[in-house]
């Protein structure tokens, strides 16, 4: 009862979390003012993309981003709304309207919390590392395509796939009046690339997103804006629910839970690689970030994750406690009640420009070229959950990545167990050709199984059959069901089987599977090779006298 205790009170905030506040609160302002103006043009285009609009995204970016960074498992993570939500949402908004938005958020937050209390944090480990890579750079491919229709004015496509709405878009475009947001797009991409090289210090999206509104407003160019900002946060309120509409939504809940576990976790672990801080409770950041999806549903914004980029930016910019993502919420909650009108303003084709830039950079192109010069499987995994990622839905991308490199993970270890057949080391005797020394090594699983059942024979003149498991692994049931068979087929034969150097672990298992006891003789189990060596020789000899004519 303890222990469960203790483990929910390490899910709850602490006042450990500031222990070092005293010594760290100007570098975690700063830190936090810095990402907080990066973030800002992010949260109003991701709230773009995801067809809920530009106040979402902000609403999201403070509300979420502030319940997450009290109650999250990380430190220095900043959560808010990101361009992987942002592409599974589209979809939802397409199907069911924005107003299933709030009840999708609260339903996966629910979810969340449920994971986090459930202690699967730890799961987050079995994602291979080109699966990860291949999500990714699909994702980097969705956010660019997203763009297409916006920059061109065609948000008819909302809801179809990224594909093919950059495709409809470009096929039925204006393009007479289309020169105009294609010259903010490239202007904005432009300075995002060279302000930086002028001075590191320059927050280079928003610059160049100030500038480009600024002579947007003064030569009044025909450019669709962002449109009313709300100058205060809504007040919260719960989503109503019809039960029709939430039989309909629970899988889209279930894929936003998924994601937001799936992308928070990995921002929280790149954070502890960065930071250097290894305070981190993947558990506890479940619990963090369904908390700000619910809490996010309920003030009209949209589901939150942990930002992988927004959190490199705090850390690198001196974060080292929660304070540094609370004030970065803070600084985005001044602009929501002292900005909002100049907010409005800002063209919609240059938050397309940042998004599209961000796309780009996004794609890990240098581990996509190491994981495709590494295995053949490996790159198939990368190529696989990509394209998957890109034609067809995020989470079935990843669940199919982890089930493909399962099945070449699965197909590698079965390459490397097996059973082999070995000479008898000691000096020969009379009757040793008698005498067949299988070596059972590896894994002895499903996938190896059929293999080692096809190998151990006893052929000829063979009477006695040694079963050497000193070597052996892993078993599991098939394989250890496959060992009973391969025993009672042998003894059926009237070959002898004698099994040498059963792991402890393994022998509760064998005995209930039946592979004991299907031995002529339940003593027929040795600890060591020269006793059952010596038992064999003995069973060959009394054999031979038993044949001999008696005299």
């Amino acid at each position: 009862m303890n222990l469960h205790l203790s483990f929910l009170r390490d899910l709850l905030p602490q006042a450990a979390d500031y222990v070092d506040l005293r010594h760290t609160w100007k570098a975690d302002l700063v830190a936090g003012a810095t990402v907080g103006i990066i973030a800002l043009p992010l949260a109003l285009a991701f709230g773009i993309s995801s067809g809920a609009g530009a106040a979402a995204g902000l609403v999201t970016a403070v509300v979420a981003g502030l319940v997450a960074a009290v109650f999250g498992g990380s430190h220095v993570q900043i959560s808010g709304p990101t361009g992987a939500m942002a592409v599974v949402l589209v979809p939802i908004v397409g199907q069911h309207g924005v107003g299933a938005i709030a009840l999708v958020g609260i339903l996966a937050g629910l979810m969340l919390l449920l994971a986090g209390v459930l202690r699967l944090g730890q799961l987050i480990g079995l994602v291979p590392w080109p699966v990860i890579a291949g999500f990714t750079a699909g994702i980097g491919i969705i956010i660019f395509l997203q763009q297409v229709p916006l920059v061109l004015d065609s948000t008819g496509q909302l809801g179809t796939r990224p594909v093919v709405a950059a495709y409809h878009s470009a096929l039925d475009a204006d393009w007479s009046a289309a020169g105009w947001p294609l010259l903010a797009v490239a202007v904005v991409i432009a300075l995002m690339l060279l302000l930086p090289r002028l001075d590191e210090r320059i927050p280079a999206s928003l610059a160049a997103i100030v500038l480009v509104t600024v002579a947007a407003e003064l030569l009044n160019l025909p450019l669709p804006r962002i449109g009313e900002i709300p100058s205060s946060l809504p007040a919260p309120s719960l989503p109503s629910v019809d039960p029709a509409l939430l039989q309909t939504v629970l899988t889209a809940a279930l894929a936003v839970a998924a994601l937001s576990a799936i992308e928070s976790l990995l921002s929280a672990r790149v954070a502890v690689d960065l930071s250097g801080d290894a305070r981190y409770n993947p558990d506890r950041e479940l619990v963090g970030q369904g908390l700000a999806c619910i809490a996010s549903g309920a003030f009209g914004g949209i589901p939150a994750t942990g930002a992988i980029a927004r959190t490199a930016v705090a850390v690198r910019a001196g974060a080292r406690t929660r304070v540094t993502a609370l004030s970065h919420s803070l600084f985005l909650l001044g602009v929501i009640y002292l900005a909002s009108a100049p907010v409005s303003r800002i063209p919609m084709a240059a938050l397309a420009a940042v998004l599209m830039l961000t796309a780009i950079r996004m794609i890990p192109l240098a581990e996509a070229r190491m994981i495709l010069r590494s295995t053949r499987s490996d790159a198939l995994v990368l190529v696989l959950t990509m394209t998957i990622t890109v034609m067809i839905d995020l989470i079935e991308a990843v669940q199919f990545g982890i089930a493909v490199a399962a099945v070449f993970a699965l197909r590698a270890v079965a390459r490397t167990s097996g059973v082999r057949r070995e000479e008898i080391a000691s000096e020969a005797r009379r009757g040793d050709d008698r005498i067949a020394v299988y070596r059972l090594t590896g894994s002895m699983f499903f996938g190896a199984a059929e293999r080692v059942r096809s190998e151990v024979q006893a052929e000829g003149d063979i009477e006695v059959v040694i079963l050497a498991f000193s070597e052996l692994r892993t078993l599991d049931a098939t394989g250890a069901n496959t060992l009973a068979e391969i025993v009672r087929s042998l003894e059926g034969q009237g070959v002898t089987v004698l099994i040498k150097g059963v792991p402890p672990r393994h022998l509760a298992l064998m005995r209930s599977v039946g592979v004991i006891a299907a031995l002529r003789d339940q003593r027929h189990l040795f600890a060591t090779f020269p006793l059952a060596l010596e038992h064999a020789r003995s069973h060959v000899l009394r054999a031979e006298a038993a044949r001999a004519p008696s005299s």
